[in-house]
């Protein structure tokens, strides 16, 4: 029987990919700002709808970067609902993660929780639109003002995800995006930095490279974010195969959602005006006990979904335990259904029936 794993990666064509190759090699340019990573991000931009977008080699490159560009120190709060490098990323550049527990229908961060959290050492907020579903953005946006806090939004799941008619990635001071081969646009390995504040854009754009400014001089501190053509190659590959792999999953999504309509499964809520990506499938079991016992019975079948996210953050033991109640009910029941551009509709009937039964 075929292993179905929670999902699949995208490659085009070989002999799209290999033209681009095939200039590559006649250029001789592998990396530092090559022309068709050059050609990418104006094309990126574009799909978006955003004013300033660098790519950068991973997404936790891109939270970093945005961390340090937005000079926040001490405390940042943040969701414990997350990929472990959301956190991570924020101990990384020697700040202090505060987790406020999450929304229990949207599974991400409750701005009522971020409002408890404020102290005097507060500098900044890293919101994740989990599974690409938009956090509460106008009023985390609210919180922000009232209290002079910067706003990061980890957008690795909601690449092409609009709210109320514009790209979520609009939202907040940074948006920050994975190229991951696993995510539904990728570059391989990679990520992005999105800005709509000019100055920031500056600086995100010599950070990205060393802090150069030119060959022999520096605006300031700077890392290795680059990314290499190749990658960008992938990335100008699979663009234009966007709308139909949403597409595709989209279908494969109502499907489910016909399929497992009559169980106690539930999903997480879209807030509306979103027009969505349908990056995952997430579902919520009534106990841990049934999670596992499902994800059991699907494993013993060759199918492999994932708990995704578990363990609840503010759990982790270098985090330091911090009360998120929500959160870890959650992370305990929650799984992930396989989804990806050609998951068949026999498999996806498949893995219903597992679940049902």
């Amino acid at each position: 029987m075929q292993q179905i794993n929670v999902t699949k990666t995208y490659l085009p064509p070989l002999e799209e990919y290999t033209a681009y190759l095939q200039g590559i090699w006649e250029r001789g340019h592998l990396t530092n700002h090559g022309p068709l990573l050059q050609e990418l991000e104006e094309k990126l931009k574009t799909y978006l709808g955003v004013k300033h977008l660098f790519v950068v080699n991973n997404g936790t490159i891109a939270l970093q970067i945005a961390i340090k560009a937005l000079g926040l120190k001490n405390e940042i709060i943040t969701t414990p609902f997350s990929y472990v490098a959301t956190t991570s990323s924020i101990a990384w550049e020697g700040c202090t993660p505060v987790f406020a527990d999450i929304d229990a229908k949207t599974l991400c961060i409750n701005p009522d929780e971020i409002k408890h959290k404020i102290t005097q050492a507060t500098t900044g907020i890293l919101a994740t639109h989990v599974y690409g579903i938009p956090c509460n953005v106008e009023a985390i946006k609210e919180i922000a003002e009232q209290h002079n806090l910067k706003i990061i939004y980890d957008a690795a799941h909601a690449f092409g995800v609009n709210y109320k008619g514009t790209s979520v990635l609009n939202y907040g001071d940074i948006s920050t995006l994975s190229f991951h081969a696993t995510k539904l646009f990728h570059t391989i390995e990679g990520g992005a930095i999105i800005t709509n504040d000019d100055e920031l854009a500056h600086k995100i754009s010599y950070m990205r490279n060393f802090g150069h400014n030119g060959p022999e001089a520096f605006f300031g501190v700077g890392i290795n974010g680059k990314t290499s053509e190749f990658n960008a190659a992938m990335g100008l590959c699979i663009l234009p195969k966007v709308p139909e792999l949403i597409e595709a999953r989209k279908r494969i999504s109502e499907l489910y959602d016909d399929l497992l309509k009559s169980t106690s499964l539930k999903k997480p809520e879209l807030p509306e005006a979103t027009e969505y990506n349908y990056a995952y499938y997430p579902v919520l079991f009534e106990t841990e006990e049934q999670l596992l016992e499902t994800r059991k019975r699907l494993n013993e079948n060759s199918v492999f979904p994932r708990r995704y996210f578990y363990p609840s953050l503010n759990t982790v033991n270098y985090m330091g335990k911090q009360d998120a109640p929500v959160s870890e009910d959650v992370s305990k029941r929650v799984l992930c259904l396989p989804i990806y551009f050609d998951l068949a509709e026999n498999d996806v009937r498949r893995i219903a029936t597992l679940l049902i039964n």
